[in-house]
């Protein structure tokens, strides 16, 4: 899409237009244009006033906001127009009131919306987010249903029931064959891990407000390996990383590669970056981080582990000019102070140029997304890493499950300090040792 940051990411919420970067329509199943539209749309949506579950959009909608290829992919690779998938496969029918969960058991429901209420309060999610985890839950409620010939899904693992524990196990990872049960469902990996990491996250919730004795979903992990698909993003390697900052002769160079390949910020989001946002001020122990208002698809605050000095000294030169707004990317034109995301984009192309970056990366041309591709993809192994460093840990705690030792035995801030030694040392080996 060609909108720029001022478009996407300004003051005029109306603005705002779904991202569909990356996507391949031809590999996407029902259950994946469920999540595109949880993930994508309804978040525009509400950024305009509009109740994703309780409005559908029109086609002039999708149309003024760039979109039209999701409805196109729709009808093309699934025969569906956009208002029998609102009906059907979202299930929210213009006439429905409230969400009709694959239950009829009271305390079981109770129990969900319990949950993504405490989700959203807590974690500050918007209500899209709360909606895509509602869907994959109750996808599993239906599954288990179907499964195991109940809806009742809180007796088996209550504290006073007296059924042994394997029973729970067993229903829970029949749910899991059912959804697991070859192509005719079109569950896609992604779509099963993600149900996975929901469900698991529902079951140890509830063991936490002691009205369930165990998680019987603690095992999935080693039960189901789903393969999920090569990225259709490259990434760019920790080797090219370091060219790029070779090339850098500006301290404007320099902060670019820092906040998209030493932050993972997307190109929007460094475009509008304002030294506000910054806060030094934190424990000993801590370290700085960025804050954001509201961010799709990812947390409010993100770590500095890397690059102080390069912002430093790119505010120690911003801070020359008296008329500085506090904007790090400032715009002497257009209606924002700071510049778009389009400029970003072609500054990052211009120094993969200098930095002699191949033409082509696995068919892509090199961008802000090969970028930042690099810190999830670095995470991603970080956080591989810090399971292997806990397997031991939970050997001794009696769990095959390395996920629980990192939820129950590891405080919070012991396994966030875990992450981040294991990102910094992966973030120093492409960009060298700096603060």
């Amino acid at each position: 899409m060609s909108r720029s940051d001022a478009e996407q990411d300004g003051k005029t919420d109306a603005e705002r237009v779904p991202s569909f970067d990356g996507v391949r329509w031809t590999s996407y199943s029902l259950e994946d244009f469920k999540d595109l539209y949880w993930d994508e749309i309804a978040p525009c949506l509400e950024a305009e006033g509009i109740d994703p579950r309780s409005e559908k959009p029109t086609y002039q909608w999708f149309r003024d906001h760039d979109a039209r290829s999701f409805l196109a992919a729709l009808r093309r690779h699934h025969d569906r127009s956009f208002g029998e998938f609102w009906n059907e496969d979202l299930d929210l029918g213009d006439d429905e009131e409230g969400y009709t969960w694959a239950t009829t058991d009271d305390a079981t429901i109770d129990a969900l919306e319990q949950f993504l209420n405490r989700r959203k309060s807590r974690y500050s999610l918007a209500t899209s987010s709360v909606d895509a985890l509602r869907t994959r839950l109750n996808l599993y409620v239906r599954a288990y249903r179907e499964a195991n010939g109940t809806d009742d899904l809180l007796t088996p693992i209550q504290r006073d029931q007296e059924n042994p524990d394997y029973e729970a196990v067993d229903a829970c990872y029949a749910a899991f064959d059912w959804l697991n049960e070859g192509t005719k469902r079109e569950y896609s990996a992604q779509t099963l891990q993600r149900v996975r990491r929901v469900v698991d996250a529902w079951y140890q919730h509830l063991v936490g407000r002691r009205v369930a004795s165990m998680n019987p979903a603690s095992g999935l992990y080693d039960e189901f390996k789903w393969e999920v698909e090569d990225s259709p993003t490259p990434s760019l390697s920790a080797n090219q990383i370091r060219k790029l900052m070779q090339a850098s002769e500006t301290t404007r160079e320099q902060l670019l590669v820092v906040a998209l390949a030493g932050w993972g910020l997307r190109a929007s989001e460094v475009a509008a970056l304002h030294v506000s946002q910054f806060h030094r001020d934190v424990p000993e122990d801590d370290i700085p981080f960025i804050t954001f208002e509201s961010r799709k698809n990812g947390p409010g605050e993100v770590s500095l582990l890397y690059g102080m000095d390069v912002l430093d000294s790119r505010i120690d030169e911003l801070t020359e000019d008296d008329t500085w707004t506090g904007y790090l990317f400032p715009s002497s034109q257009g209606e924002t102070p700071y510049v778009t995301r389009d400029t970003i984009r072609n500054w990052f192309q211009n120094l993969a140029l200098k930095a002699d970056l191949p033409e082509r990366i696995e068919g892509e041309r090199p961008s802000p997304q090969l970028c930042r591709r690099f810190w999830y993809d670095t995470y991603t192994a970080v956080l591989e890493g810090v399971l292997e460093g806990v397997d031991e840990i939970a050997a001794e705690q009696g769990s095959s499950d390395p996920q629980v030792v990192m939820q129950n035995y590891l405080s919070d801030s012991r396994s966030r300090r875990v992450r981040r030694e294991f990102m910094r040392d992966q973030l120093n080996a492409a960009f060298g040792e700096r603060t």
